[in-house]
């Protein structure tokens, strides 16, 4: 989630609405500029008992944040807590419960997004090894339960945990026993936005399949392939969900941005703290008549804040991104973003996604995201079949998609490579979960530790 690093109080004041419009058509670029975003998280414990570290622990996360600062990182603090990192390579950043989380930075192809990936692995492994930290890449605690997680300082989090339980029953899952993989992609124009915004959500449910990888619940197989993706099916629903209005005609800025003056707000940040919002309007703020801050109307800089609180299967920012996998291993971080970068960023390639899946009607596209967290690529496609019967030839748009860009290494290697994980998965037929709930009743006799052995970066 992200963390704050300035105040508002120099961003410009929202006098009307069409400034928030506006805030979407800033993020349009030509092609030539299009960069990728790669974020991902995982779980830290501590390896001599397996435990989640607390931030202020010896050994912690506090000290692991500060260790990493040999590697020319700086730190972000918040109320003279370091709660993040800034560098080079993005920005390092916790989750809730501690969850580690590299926010990388916009890079031009995929090759140096691996490399990105592989420095910031590189580094916290050798900072966990002095410290006796680990890290698992998986979607969910697999052992965990809520009450055997520690809590970050960060001030937005203690506004959600509040509120969380007020508007459904797994946030607190979601925001302490969760990890993902996400990639953050550009567009030219509204119309290019609203076309990827579109694949994006339809094809959704096929990632969260191939990258499905949270099978277990304290220990024991909890019923599903993604029970992450399952979390946010009863996490809040006015900010999450499949965005049927994405799909009527005309969608646009305008319609993304009513959307979020929907969505109810969490907090306002002032002058290094958060100030609880949660369940007031942004209409209202926008009128002066918020009562947290009675008088006052919003920045530029409240309504990014206010855009991050929204948790739609793909969300529209100055950018889109794409949400719907589970944390897992190095080389499926680097092929998320292989995936979408294929299928969104060559027109031939967008084209041929949207042909697939433009028939697909609201309740389809529901349906199949529903079905996709317990039966993974079994999932029924809309119009007969199984999600498996389309998965290879996604794949094979993203693979022509990749190779139209002829975006090479130093050895002349094209980005095709970078989807090779996900082309095993849907050779074999099964998904991450599924191998994982074959060693569980195999050779791993119920022992849910051996996860950490074989699972661990």
């Amino acid at each position: 989630m992200t963390t704050k690093t300035d105040s508002p109080k120099h961003s410009p004041v929202i006098e009307s609405r069409q400034q928030l419009i506006d805030s979407f058509a800033r993020g349009e670029k030509p092609a030539e500029r299009w960069r990728i975003g790669t974020e991902h998280e995982k779980f830290v414990y501590a390896r001599a008992d397996r435990h989640a570290p607390s931030w202020d622990e010896p050994g912690g996360i506090r000290d692991l944040l500060l260790a990493l600062t040999e590697f020319g990182w700086t730190p972000v603090e918040e109320n003279g807590n370091v709660i993040a990192l800034t560098g080079a390579d993005g920005s390092v950043s916790l989750e809730p419960a501690g969850q580690f989380e590299l926010s990388g930075a916009p890079l031009e192809n995929l090759h140096q997004t691996c490399a990105e990936t592989g420095r910031h692995l590189d580094q916290v492994k050798a900072v966990g090894d002095r410290l006796g930290l680990g890290f698992l890449g998986l979607g969910m605690w697999p052992d965990k339960a809520r009450v055997d997680l520690p809590v970050m300082p960060k001030g937005r989090y203690d506004i959600m945990r509040r509120h969380m339980p007020r508007v459904g029953s797994l946030g607190l899952d979601m925001m302490l026993r969760t990890c993902t993989i996400q990639v953050n992609l550009d567009y030219a124009s509204e119309a290019d936005m609203a076309k990827k915004f579109r694949v994006g959500l339809a094809l959704q449910p096929l990632a969260t399949a191939l990258f499905a990888n949270s099978p277990f619940t304290e220990g024991k197989p909890n019923g599903f392939l993604s029970y992450r993706s399952h979390i946010w099916s009863d996490t809040d629903p006015h900010r999450t969900g499949m965005l049927p209005f994405v799909f009527e005609d005309g969608f646009g800025y305008e319609r993304y941005a009513d959307y979020m003056l929907d969505v109810p707000m969490y907090f306002v940040y002032r002058d290094g703290r958060y100030i609880d919002a949660a369940g007031l309007s942004f209409r209202d703020f926008l009128k002066g008549e918020l009562s947290v801050l009675p008088g006052e109307k919003p920045t530029l800089e409240d309504w990014n804040d206010h855009l991050s609180t929204a948790f739609p299967e793909v969300r529209l920012k100055t950018f889109l991104e794409m949400r719907g996998a589970d944390g897992g291993p190095w080389n499926r971080i680097c092929a998320l973003p292989a995936l979408w970068v294929g299928l969104l960023y060559d027109q031939t390639a967008l084209d041929a996604a949207w042909d697939l899946v433009r028939d697909w009607s609201i309740a389809d596209r529901q349906a199949l995201r529903d079905a996709v967290p317990r039966l993974g690529l079994d999932a029924p496609l809309p119009g007969g079949g199984r999600l498996r019967d389309i998965a290879a030839d996604v794949l094979e748009i993203a693979n022509a998609g990749l190779s139209a860009r002829s975006r090479g290494n130093f050895a002349g290697d094209n980005e095709t490579g970078f989807l090779d994980p996900l082309r095993e998965i849907v050779r074999a037929g099964k998904t991450p979960a599924e191998l994982l709930l074959d060693r569980y009743h195999g050779e791993w006799a119920g022992d849910i530790d051996r996860v950490y052995d074989e699972y661990s970066f």
